[in-house]
């Protein structure tokens, strides 16, 4: 049986240098529908919701690990359904995540995409008015989580959120059967319980987090084993 007191630092398919490009087209399929049937993507919007924006200003918006660009379409409809205007853009390492996503989101103008590494993205661009992570944090280790959240920090003017996952037995027993049975990609069968493997518990996130923000952040823990993160500038 896993071992759930402590994360574990397995490398997930997902990251390695290479993969084919119609096997990883079939994970990021996978992958919005599992937030969209799990409720991934309305924790997202619950964040959004919470910032209280305006119908009548103009609102910038980064996306850093944006994938297959599932997470900012989901934003797009929420802004558009509340007469929102947001400016959407969405950061990726890999080229084909990137080449999705833009096929994905070509009736979305108010999204656009970067191929680059983020930490060289936001060194040469200004601050967006929120920046926003959903299921990446994971992938890292907490010395370049630190260096993440303290970007996300110095680079919204509004604040920032993180949609990551809780580390449970549960949470991982459940991901494990579905995608056996669901599931025909070989990169989300692999990955999803590792995934979870890899999430945090409330204490580890609270000692990753910038301390010069506890007054102003608020972690909260929402259905599908997902923690929430708000911070707003004050």
């Amino acid at each position: 049986m896993p071992n759930f007191s402590k994360r574990c630092y397995d490398i997930e398919l997902l990251d390695e240098a290479i993969i084919p490009a119609q096997d990883l087209y079939l994970n990021l399929r996978e992958l919005n529908t599992i937030n969209t049937y799990l409720g991934g993507h309305a924790v997202t919007l619950n964040g959004m919701a919470s910032f209280g924006l305006l119908t009548h200003q103009t609102y910038t918006l980064l996306d850093i690990g944006c994938g297959g660009g599932d997470n900012l379409k989901s934003i797009a409809e929420w802004g558009r359904k509340n007469k929102l205007n947001l400016q959407l853009v969405g950061v990726d390492l890999k080229a084909d995540c990137i080449e999705f996503a833009q096929k994905h989101c070509a009736n979305y103008p108010e999204i656009s995409f970067v191929c680059m590494d983020y930490k060289m993205y936001l060194q040469n661009h200004t601050q967006y008015d929120i920046t926003i992570t959903a299921l990446f944090c994971h992938h890292f280790k907490e010395k370049a989580l630190q260096e993440l959240f303290g970007y996300m920090q110095q680079k919204s003017k509004i604040g920032f959120l993180i949609n990551d996952l809780h580390r449970h037995p549960l949470a991982y027993y459940s991901i494990k059967w579905l995608t056996q049975i669901f599931s025909s990609s070989y990169l989300v069968k692999n990955d999803a319980c590792l995934s979870v493997r890899r999430g945090f518990s409330l204490a580890e996130l609270q000692q990753l987090l910038p301390h010069n923000t506890f007054k102003d952040i608020k972690i909260h823990w929402k259905w599908a084993f997902r923690w929430l993160i708000v911070f707003k500038h004050a």
